[in-house]
């Protein structure tokens, strides 16, 4: 009986002395949110029944928020939870361009168990040093070496797309989604999983399961909860999607890093940027062969790398590319000036052999994808976590805010985009660079998106053979996007347009 009142006991002032820690953790965010306004929420709950329905749901909540609270909302989800979610200039521009406000928001330990802590969620010293190492590897140089990875797969997307000229109506998103994974698995780790060919392989089936699993875990604080979480259905499925794409991933590595023992044991080590200048190298390849403080990665933080590489250059540029088929399919004069770009680069030829110089020269195609990310921004939203007191023109922000910039909403907003609903390719004359943080697809600041140069040659890439090939046209009856945040913007009825062979 002593025993159990003592045991009693103690669990009481465990719990009381967790409450405390929470309070006494929160209490200076709370204080801070206090005079921020924001939708009325239930106790407990907040304003997580607004996002009920997962990721269909979370981009007209956003919305809905900044129309009747402004570009500075507060957000709570469950007891604790709060996020200030921006789609202010003048915020915005403070926490991109920040040398404090760097580490992402906690939201992102969902993504820890795939991509470890990669460049995408590392903090601290380590992301600077392997920010560092790794940016040489986007060098133009060795980006043109990519270029045929691009037009390949591509080559098959074209002659499956051949297969549906002429149908009212055809999904385009799977062929793009696909074709962008056979092109980041080569120019990432060098291997070949033909995924266009083969789209129930299980690990094409696992890169999905982990991308939706990521997003409902950031939205469902149930799932959110690490003990909790083990309890789901989606714990069991996590564990069986992570063993298919980390033992890949870690085959594929060891592989390549016997292979260049092998190639270099009489070689003196060289600069791995200058390495892959001289010879075509994917990703995985200069990664093995760089060095921070003076050690080479182990294979644990490659395949955090690889793995992160492939996370973000996957979903993103297919999201991308597809989003800005639908425009041109959907706004005729544009896509006329595009294919007449084309004309003038490369006459009549439908499959001429592109080369870098040829992708730099389509200035009209990439006002188009820079007008299609504006409108559909591949990531809508993405968070940061201030690890520290920091103060914004006298008001200070304490540590632990979770910072959401919203960037479709400043998108779309008509201070920075003038009739922002309408497709429009050419205004990007005449504001391009003038408003750097009213236009952030790739974020901005020390911690923007390292591939965006590889993103748009991959854009251009693909747009460009398809427009050669074919003639867009909307689908038949009309088709509206239902946009869904999931880890990047999709449509949950599909990205629908008609093709016509051009001749």
């Amino acid at each position: 009986m002593n025993f159990l009142l003592d045991f009693f006991s103690a669990f009481i002032v465990l719990v009381v002395l967790s409450l405390w820690y929470v309070f006494f953790k929160q209490y200076n965010v709370s204080k801070f949110f206090k005079n921020i306004p924001g939708p009325p929420g239930i106790p407990l709950l907040g304003n997580a029944l607004d996002f009920k329905s997962k990721t269909k749901g979370v981009l007209t909540a956003f919305l809905n928020y900044t129309n009747n609270y402004g570009g500075v909302v507060k957000i709570q989800i469950g007891p604790f939870r709060k996020l200030l979610l921006i789609s202010d200039y003048k915020f915005i521009e403070f926490v991109l361009s920040s040398t404090k406000i760097i580490n992402k928001s906690h939201t992102y330990k969902t993504m820890l168990p795939w991509l470890g802590t990669g460049l995408l969620t590392s903090e601290g010293m380590k992301w600077k040093k392997h920010r560092r190492i790794i940016t040489p590897t986007f060098h133009f140089k060795i980006l043109e070496q990519f270029i045929n990875s691009f037009d390949t797969a591509t080559d098959v997307m074209v002659e499956k797309l051949k297969k549906h000229v002429g149908e009212p109506t055809v999904d385009i998103y799977p062929f793009v989604t696909l074709c962008a994974l056979d092109i980041i698995c080569e120019t990432a780790m060098g291997t070949t999983i033909n995924a266009q060919s083969n789209e129930e392989s299980e690990y094409v089936k696992s890169v999905k399961e982990m991308g939706r699993i990521i997003i409902e875990r950031a939205l469902a604080p149930q799932k959110n909860n690490e003990f909790l979480f083990r309890f789901t259905k989606d714990f069991q499925l996590q564990r069986k999607a992570l063993n298919i794409l980390h033992k890949y991933t870690n085959n594929v590595i060891r592989k390549r890093r016997q292979e260049l023992l092998k190639e270099y044991s009489s070689k003196e080590m060289e600069n791995p940027a200058d390495i892959g200048i001289k010879k075509k190298m994917a990703f995985l390849d200069l990664l093995l062969q760089a060095r921070v403080d003076d050690r080479p990665l182990t294979n644990e933080e490659i395949r955090e790398e690889v793995d992160t590489f492939m996370f973000e250059g996957h979903d993103t540029t297919a999201s991308g590319i597809s989003f800005a088929l639908y425009s041109l399919a959907n706004n005729p004069e544009v896509q006329e000036k595009v294919y007449e770009e084309q004309l003038s680069i490369f006459g009549e030829e439908k499959n001429p052999t592109v080369i870098y110089k040829n992708l730099q020269e389509m200035k009209y195609l990439e006002l188009v994808i820079k007008e299609a990310l504006r409108l559909y921004p591949s990531v809508p939203f993405y968070a940061r976590e201030t690890n520290q007191e920091v103060d914004m023109d006298g008001v200070i922000i304490p540590k632990g805010v979770n910072i959401t910039v919203f960037a479709y909403g400043i998108h779309r907003d008509p201070k920075y985009f003038p009739d922002p609903e309408k497709f429009n390719p050419d205004r990007f004359d005449t504001i391009d660079g003038k408003l750097p943080y009213a236009y952030v697809p790739f974020s901005a600041g020390p911690r923007n998106c390292i591939g965006q140069k590889f993103a748009m040659l991959e854009m251009k890439s693909t747009l460009s053979k398809v427009i050669r090939n074919f003639k867009l046209c909307p689908a038949t009856p009309h088709h509206p996007l239902k946009l869904v945040a999931e880890t990047v913007l999709k449509s949950d009825n599909g990205v629908r347009l008609s093709l016509l062979k051009r001749v």
